[in-house]
């Protein structure tokens, strides 16, 4: 097997992400700049427990307030997996591979992480067209994530077995 097929699967999945991942970061920022700016006059008319509570947001349901801080987390480990994993990728060594394969499984744990809460935002419902955008990326860019992962996974597996034969070791 050459390292044509899962070396240029892992690129292209890794600049789709890269995309996903800044969409996902504007959109989260933006959520926050405006819950952060819209959460003083909207929380004061509430009763004391949901006025100290320290992730409310004037939007959306009360999942929102998780939704969109881990999303723009995962956005923001995402995206920069995405770059360090495309010049791992390019190297296309064992070491480099094995640190990409490492990052892109925490960066899909996280990711999932936030997928898991879109779609709990999605079942209680009450959400604008921001918030529908930003789960519907999230809940897609976790599948991506997915696949990125598999490709360099099947390289580092490809790596090795190159390796392996040509040293002569079993």
């Amino acid at each position: 097997m050459t390292s044509g097929g899962p070396k240029s699967a892992a690129s292209i999945l890794l600049i789709v992400n890269l995309v996903l991942y800044f969409i996902v970061i504007v959109i989260a920022s933006w959520a926050v700049n405006h819950g952060i700016q819209r959460s003083r006059d909207t929380a004061s008319v509430l009763t004391i427990p949901a006025r100290i509570f320290p992730i409310y947001f004037p939007f959306g349901n009360m999942a929102t307030g998780f939704f969109v801080i881990f999303s723009l987390l995962a956005g923001v480990v995402g995206f920069a997996t995405s770059l360090t994993g495309l010049h791992n990728v390019v190297q296309w060594d064992r070491p480099n591979l094995h640190t990409a394969a490492a990052s892109s499984l925490g960066t899909f744990s996280l990711t999932l992480l936030a997928m898991g809460l879109a779609c709990k935002e999605i079942q209680l419902g009450w959400t604008d067209s921001n918030l529908r955008t930003l789960e519907t990326i999230t809940i897609i860019v976790s599948a991506t994530q997915l696949f990125s992962t598999c490709a360099i996974h099947a390289g580092v597996e490809d790596v090795i077995v190159r390796e392996r034969g040509s040293t002569g070791r079993f």
